[in-house]
């Protein structure tokens, strides 16, 4: 029997702070592409693996008042995160409920369903996307956001030897732990093998050269979680990492450069089901 990989960046506060910063990172192309998904005024939404919420609380935005969105996660400890937002926020028309949303018991047909890196985790993500299809009403919508570290690897240049090695040290963690590395590329069969119409794809990344863009400290986050991974593993040493300075490593080496550090790009792929 396959299983789900467990989460490879970890449950913690800092995990969760790390997050939503990310989100703000993403959070252009995720708009973007819940635009070009078609997700409008008045729709009830999906929304699996929602962690603390940000994708959720944009699709609020886009369904208006008079829409509706859930927001299912494993991960009960992050679901009080997201709902101490939303209500900080005023948001009344999303609900969190902790579950699998492939088996969870919830209420009605929805008019989308929507993920942003769950696929990645998930043993079977073809089947995955047939369960999640069934949930939704006849012309309804299937969008997920994956990301893809094997298309990361081309954005390192010669001239930036540190954001290679990364990069190389990242992709060896995620596959690993059993991760799908290159989940955003495999959207396109998994879509396929799931029975679904062929789907939409674009792709997108942030990234930044200046020396105050936000990316750097948000590689340095990213690594810090991923470290204790990366030694058991044997991937590199703390040492080797040296997690305190690398955002300014980082930084230094884009500006001396004159060449611009990528986060891992997004594949985003979409389609509606046939009646």
């Amino acid at each position: 029997m396959n299983h789900d990989v467990e989460y490879t960046m970890g449950r913690s506060e800092a995990e969760t702070k790390r997050l939503i910063r990310n989100a703000r990172l993403y959070d252009g192309m995720t708009r973007r592409f819940l635009l070009r998904s078609g997700i409008k005024k008045g729709m009830r939404v999906l929304d699996v693996g929602s962690g603390a919420g940000d994708v959720a609380f944009t699709l609020t935005e886009f369904v208006g008042p008079d829409g509706y969105v859930i927001g299912v996660d494993v991960n009960a400890e992050i679901l009080e995160t997201a709902r101490e937002r939303a209500s900080a926020a005023g948001f009344t028309n999303v609900q969190f409920v902790e579950g699998d949303a492939r088996s969870l018991e919830l209420p009605d047909a929805f008019d989308a369903v929507v993920g942003r890196l769950v696929l990645m985790y998930i043993a079977k993500p073809a089947d995955a996307l047939k369960q999640l299809a069934g949930r939704l009403r006849p012309g309804g919508i299937v969008a997920f956001q994956e990301v893809d570290l094997a298309l990361h690897k081309a954005l390192a240049g010669p001239e930036t030897p540190l954001l290679g090695k990364l990069i190389d040290w990242e992709c060896a963690v995620f596959e690993r732990t059993g991760a799908h590395a290159d989940m955003g590329t495999g959207l396109y069969r998994a879509f396929l093998e799931a029975g679904l119409p062929e789907p939409a794809l674009h792709l997108e990344t942030p990234m930044g050269g200046a020396t105050e863009w936000p990316g750097y400290e948000q590689r340095a986050a990213t690594f810090r979680n991923l470290l204790p991974l990366i030694e058991t593993h044997g991937i590199a040493t703390a040492e080797e990492l040296d997690v305190e300075t690398l955002a300014e490593r980082l930084r230094a080496e884009a500006v001396d450069a004159k060449r611009p550090v990528s986060l891992p790009p997004h594949v985003m792929a979409h389609t509606v089901i046939g009646p």
